[in-house]
């Protein structure tokens, strides 16, 4: 499957985005999909994670109660909500699909190319 992400921009502190993450090349069928970002300088680390029912999401402590995952299968697309956005959530999100829900990125195969999210004012 391939994955395109988009969806970034620039904010300003407080303000809200809303992430997508489109499968083309076939359906996410039982994938369960994650969304990671990498921020200059540093590691890629864990955002969220939704199941392939959209039925179990699990996310990041920094993020939890500010993003929000939802998905629908039929327009094989997944979507990441953020709000309450802070400078520090600055960095590209990139989604990938994986067998399980984790928060590991090694447990993940196909990644999308990235969209770049900036908070700033």
């Amino acid at each position: 499957v391939q994955l395109q992400a988009s969806g970034g921009g620039l904010v300003q502190p407080g303000g809200s985005l809303r992430l997508s993450c489109a499968a083309s090349g076939r359906t996410f069928g039982r994938d369960a999909l994650g969304w990671f970002r990498q921020a200059p300088g540093k590691e890629r680390e864990f955002v969220a994670a939704i199941s392939w029912s959209g039925g179990y999401t699990y996310y990041a402590d920094s993020v939890k109660g500010r993003f929000t995952l939802s998905r629908d299968n039929a327009r094989n697309t997944v979507y990441l909500q953020m709000n309450s956005l802070k400078p520090e959530d600055t960095a590209v999100y990139y989604c990938a699909t994986s067998d399980v829900i984790s928060s590991l990125d090694t447990d993940f195969g196909s990644w999308g190319q990235g969209t770049l999210v900036t908070v700033s004012s």
